[in-house]
């Protein structure tokens, strides 16, 4: 199955993708509610298809500081899964899953509390992946999640070099979640081009006239 054209990708096909995002975000905090064990409020106000620049400045801009869970995925499609959090709103999700005992403040975060935040990111972007895999009957492998603390800039160099080649779009789903305080989430999908044609095709929807090729 060639390289498709994501420029060619219509309404039709991006409606399409929106919804397995929306999908997947949706399980990830379902899941995020059963691991706090409290009911967590869902938006998601904003689901695109952008270039690594345009996804820097939804976050604030490049320099904003922020979490990042990454890991890679293999299988039927290949690529990265990434969720990203302004490092206030992780240092709130963090105290709620250690009730109440990470540091106050602007301090440093300690090895309990990134520990905590890979967790975290490891369940929620599982339950996202996972939801992907029964919506598409694709078989997909993450691998184990990776945490940096960086700029949003320099953390979205990595998958911008690593998939520059083939493309310079991902699929962002902004996810807003809140119980008594809102936290903006960033679920990132990077799946290189071969493996958005597959999750199309396991849908039942033709990829012919999408190649990169004129």
């Amino acid at each position: 199955m060639g390289n498709i054209n994501l420029q060619k990708v219509s309404d039709a096909y991006f409606d399409v993708l929106k919804e397995i995002g929306n999908i997947g975000a949706g399980n990830a905090m379902t899941a995020l509610s059963q691991m706090l064990q409290c009911k967590i409020d869902m938006r998601v106000p904003q689901v695109k298809l952008l270039n690594f620049q345009e996804v820097g400045a939804l976050m604030g801009g490049e320099e904003q500081i922020m979490a990042c869970v990454m890991l890679s995925v293999e299988g039927d499609i290949t690529g990265n899964m990434m969720f990203m959090i302004e490092t206030s709103s992780a240092r709130r999700l963090i105290n709620k899953v250690m009730m109440g005992y990470a540091q106050p403040g602007e301090a440093e975060f300690t090895e309990m509390e990134l520990s905590a935040m890979k967790e975290v990111g490891n369940i929620i972007t599982g339950a996202y992946l996972n939801s992907i895999a029964s919506l598409t009957n694709l078989k997909i492998y993450p691998s184990p999640p990776a945490l940096t603390i960086d700029m949003a800039g320099a953390i979205l160099s990595v998958p911008a070099i690593e998939f520059g080649a083939l493309g310079d779009k991902l699929l962002l789903i902004q996810s807003q979640f809140f119980d008594e305080a809102r936290i903006d989430g960033y679920f990132i999908l990077i799946p290189d081009l071969d493996s958005y044609a597959r999750i199309l095709g396991s849908l039942g929807l033709s990829v012919e006239g999408l190649s990169g090729e004129e």
